[in-house]
């Protein structure tokens, strides 16, 4: 899927280990443990993408950018697990499993930090740097809305695309953005771009929800229904509770904080017997259409190539 910038993507490896080493050890093992816990790297991937697709790419100006991306990303899932109670990511042990929600909560603050001063001195200028900025911002602002509402009943779709714009497609609309920007690319094909990232942000995460219904915990690396457990109201179950005759039992399962494994196996099950699935599934699949037919006519034929892969891996991932 990145071959196009297989060789970026391993000089990237080499600076994320570097951005989070440390004088103190317990520091540098535990960046080192997050960084090198798996990943798709996909953050990265598209901000390397859109600069390739650029007219001035030099690697060395947009890595820096690239890996301050992954860095954001890595932070904010360690903060994520602390708030989960999360043991595993990814099959790997959570660094709040490891080494506690104190060690972990400061090594996520100390991984912010790094991803900021790696693009202090890289005379990104102003627009960028407000850009991330906003990131981070949005991303605090979706878990804060998400935390808000568990176990609470549906508050309708709507509510649900506005808290995944923030938590996921937000991120990516950034990174095809700034990319781009960092490549030389005209405001509009930037545009273009961010507008690819954002369409396949959301399917990404409606594929992500999906997920946590359909596959089993050794797929996906974490328990399956781990979202009903806790308390948090995805796509398919709110098409399910507008739609199945057991909607009244659904409801009081996923608004039950002392909620057993029988009762999120039979919420599953509820959700499974209507078209939840598949209403998921073709909203993900109308967000990839658009985000393939918005991408800029002028781009280099094996980038738009790869942009096509990354949008068809989202739609057929299965873990």
């Amino acid at each position: 899927m990145f071959d196009v910038i297989k060789s970026d993507l391993e000089v990237l490896e080499e600076g994320l280990l570097a951005a989070v080493s440390s004088e103190n050890d317990l520091v540098t093992e535990v960046g080192t443990h997050l960084v090198t816990s798996g990943g798709k790297r996909i953050r990265p991937a598209l901000c390397l993408l859109s600069a390739h697709g650029g007219p001035s790419f030099e690697l060395s100006h947009v890595l820096p950018l690239a890996e301050a991306l992954e860095l954001i990303h890595t932070a904010s899932l360690v903060h994520d697990d602390v708030i989960d109670e999360a043991d595993t990511r990814r099959g790997a042990e959570t660094a709040n499993a490891r080494w506690g929600n104190q060690v972990a909560i400061l090594s996520g603050d100390y991984i912010f930090a790094r991803a900021f001063h790696l693009i202090a001195n890289q005379g990104y200028g102003e627009y960028i740097s407000m850009r991330l900025a906003e990131l981070v911002c949005n991303l605090s602002v979706g878990e804060i809305i998400q935390d808000h509402a568990v176990y609470q009943a549906s508050r309708g779709m709507a509510d649900y695309y506005d808290r995944i714009q923030k938590k996921t497609a937000d991120f990516l609309e950034i990174c095809c953005e700034l990319g781009a920007l960092v490549g030389g690319a005209s405001p509009e094909a930037a545009a273009k771009l961010a507008a690819y990232g954002h369409d396949i942000g959301m399917a990404f995460q409606i594929t992500d929800d999906l997920l946590d219904i359909e596959q089993t915990s050794e797929k996906i690396g974490k328990p399956a229904g781990n979202d009903i457990r806790q308390g948090i109201v995805t796509l398919p179950v709110i098409r399910a509770l507008e739609t199945s005759p057991a909607a009244d039992e659904l409801r009081a399962i996923v608004t039950d904080m002392d909620m057993t494994d029988e009762m999120v196996a039979r919420a599953l099950d509820i959700v499974k017997s209507t078209d939840a699935v598949e209403f998921a599934k073709q909203k993900a699949d109308e967000y990839l259409a658009h985000a393939k037919a918005v991408l800029p006519e002028d781009l280099p034929d094996e980038i738009r190539e790869a942009y096509i892969m990354v949008a068809d891996f989202i739609g057929d991932r299965d873990f």
